[in-house]
């Protein structure tokens, strides 16, 4: 009855159908390091080029230019893409398939129009906050009350949550369905659920809260457009997660860094401070404050009471007295109507991001992702890279019902015949043959350092985060420290970085991974580095080397 999928590991064996899987247990990668800790951001990048004290274009080089960092107007510059030295081999290309692929760029915004013109719009949120905010409560009530869990479903939950002593954890059972999480009562993977309002489907992506899982919710925040930041309000509780070591600002940061600007902010738990007027306002200020000093515009940024566990203010309009003195405003569902979708570039190369990879029915097998930008059909070739090889679009599926093409912000299942399942790996992209993806382990970025309490020095050993790549990478060259504000020179090859520093800087990773400059493809130009757990810094790549 639910449309729901957990991320998980994919078993290898043959299954009746293939499931749509979009993530995965980073601990049960071994390709993958695993972190476990906060993530924070940098926003994305205002009219004036600037993003948290650095431009995004114009050559700032200090080894080639001596003057001050100037406006993309004022100074072009023409950034390299690749270096022959650094990507794979050059795979033959057929005429047949170098003129389908022109075919789609050319045909995709008619197809997009023509397939998805009619349509309600596709919006992909997150729900994200601190552990034990209420997430799973407040989206799993949601989803009962839109009729998408069946009132004898809820009361097999019911009975089943009064024998382990959990009854308040009834409606997060309609998405933790693992038995460590219901035993636990927290989120571990992202789960997935699909509802509609007015004039949008909404695929909901719920993100664990512990900062355990927090590269979890990496991956699954890096799939959404807008996200609902879920804060408690309970007396205490806010402050818990609010402050230092809670995972609210981290969150807020994160799903910042990962190009999301439209953010709700879903005041919890009201009900237990008796729908109060004046803890709402509090919490409100100190958000506000803090998501605009994240990068959040104040147009942008929504803030709706409700109560999860008694279904206040989710679908309805409320009819608690105390809550009806003083809010007239809109249902959590009206909130989430008013998102905007962003524009889907269909017309762009292909670029799908490998989330999953595990066998299918039949020949072939299946590898699960999200289509980051262009279109994708049925008899399709595409280049699996950094490989570097060809495959054949055997099959695709969308919310696990066959589907002849796909579109940019589509979460896919792809069978892909005539390739060796053995030579793709989580975080690699499928590309348009005729314009694949740039291979470097070698690139120049601008960072933003964040609350790091050991300063960052040339040699610096990290994990990079792209997507749904991880990768250890070390930081080989500092060239300059920059202005916070202006994104001007300030001095040149520092010594050091320290916290809440912004710099330009070389990065190598310890194998070619597919990367894009930030201006041509945001999706795979934005990164995170980690250390032992902890974000410290987050960027965008300036130039391929």
């Amino acid at each position: 009855l639910l449309n729901k999928t957990t991320f998980s590991k994919r078993d290898t064996t043959d299954s009746p159908k293939p499931q749509r899987l979009t993530s995965l247990r980073s601990s049960e990668r071994a390709h993958i390091p695993v972190d476990s800790a906060p993530v924070v951001t940098v926003s994305s990048p205002a009219k004036s080029n600037v993003i948290k004290g650095f431009l995004v274009s114009g050559d700032n080089n200090p080894e080639t230019n001596n003057t001050n960092q100037s406006s993309r107007s004022a100074s072009p510059t023409v950034v390299e893409k690749t270096n022959p030295e650094t990507t794979s081999q050059k795979v033959k290309i057929s005429e047949e398939v170098i003129n389908t692929s022109k075919k789609n760029v050319v045909k995709a915004e008619e197809q997009f129009k023509e397939d998805r013109g009619s349509c309600k719009e596709q919006l992909h949120m997150v729900v994200t906050g601190h552990v034990d905010a209420g997430k799973s409560t407040l989206m799993g009530h949601l989803l009962f009350k839109l009729g998408h869990v069946s009132s004898k479903t809820m009361h097999k939950y019911e009975q089943e949550s009064k024998k382990l002593g959990k009854q308040s954890f009834i409606y997060a059972w309609i998405l933790d369905e693992t038995g460590e999480e219901r035993s636990r009562g927290i989120t571990m993977d992202v789960g997935q659920s699909k509802f509609e309002t007015k004039t949008k489907i909404v695929t909901l992506l719920d993100a664990p809260g512990h900062k355990d899982f927090i590269p979890n919710m990496i991956t699954g925040a890096a799939q959404a457009d807008v996200a609902l930041l879920v804060v408690d309000s309970t007396r205490g509780e806010f402050e818990t997660g609010f402050e230092s070591g809670g995972q609210t600002r981290e969150h807020a940061l994160l799903v910042r860094s990962l190009g999301v600007n439209q953010l709700c902010v879903v005041i919890n738990k009201l009900d237990t401070v008796d729908w109060c007027e004046e803890r709402f306002l509090e919490i409100s200020v100190k958000m506000g404050t803090f998501l605009k000093q994240a990068g959040f515009k104040e147009k942008d940024v929504m803030f709706v009471p409700c109560s999860g566990l008694t279904g206040e203010n989710l679908v309805e309009a409320p009819v608690c007295e105390n809550l009806l003195k003083w809010y007239k405003g809109l249902t959590l569902l009206e909130v989430i109507d008013k998102f905007k979708c962003p524009e889907r570039p269909v017309s762009k190369p292909l670029r799908v991001s490998v989330n999953d990879i595990y066998k299918g029915t039949g020949s072939g097998f299946c590898v699960s992702g999200r289509v980051e930008t262009g279109m994708v059909q049925v008899g399709d070739k595409v280049l699996v890279q950094p490989q570097n090889e060809i495959a054949l679009v055997k099959a695709i599926t969308i919310d696990e019902l066959p589907s002849q093409k796909a579109f940019a912000g589509d979460y896919i299942s792809v069978t892909l015949a005539n390739f060796d399942q053995q030579n793709i790996a989580i975080g690699y992209i499928l590309s348009d043959p005729t314009s694949p993806t740039p291979v470097s382990s070698k690139f120049e970025a601008r960072i933003v350092v964040f609350n790091t309490s050991v300063p960052i020095t040339r040699g610096y050993p990290v994990v990079l985060h792209i997507q749904s790549l991880s990768e250890q990478a070390v930081i080989t060259k500092l060239i300059a420290q920059l202005n916070k504000s202006t994104g001007d020179i300030v001095k040149q090859r520092p010594r050091c970085l320290l916290k809440n520093s912004n710099a330009m800087v070389i990065i190598e990773t310890s194998k070619p991974i597919c990367i894009e400059l930030y201006r041509d493809m945001k999706e795979l130009g934005r990164f995170m580095l980690r250390v032992s757990g902890v974000t410290i810094a987050a960027g965008l790549i300036t130039k391929i080397m």
